[in-house]
C-alpha cells in the first residue's frame, strides 16, 4: 500500500494492529513511522484506535 494512499475499512484496522505489535515490542512512534513512510501524527492515530496505552515520553532512566 503506497505511503500516500488512505487506509480504510480492514486494511485501517489490519495497519492498525501491525503497528500496535511493533510499539507494544518496544519500537518508538518515530521509529515505526520512519520504517513504515507514514507520518508520526498518522502513525499515532492508528495507534489511538488499536487502544494502545503510550509509555512516557523520553529515554528510560536506568534507576
Amino acid at each position: 500500500m503506497a505511503r500516500n494512499e488512505a487506509l480504510t475499512g480492514e486494511d485501517r484496522r489490519i495497519v492498525a494492529a501491525e503497528f500496535a505489535e511493533l510499539y507494544r515490542a518496544n519500537h518508538s512512534i518515530r521509529a515505526i513511522a520512519e520504517r513504515t513512510s507514514r507520518s508520526y501524527g498518522g502513525v499515532r492515530a492508528l495507534l489511538v484506535e488499536a487502544g494502545v496505552t503510550f509509555r512516557s515520553r523520553g529515554a528510560r532512566r536506568p534507576y
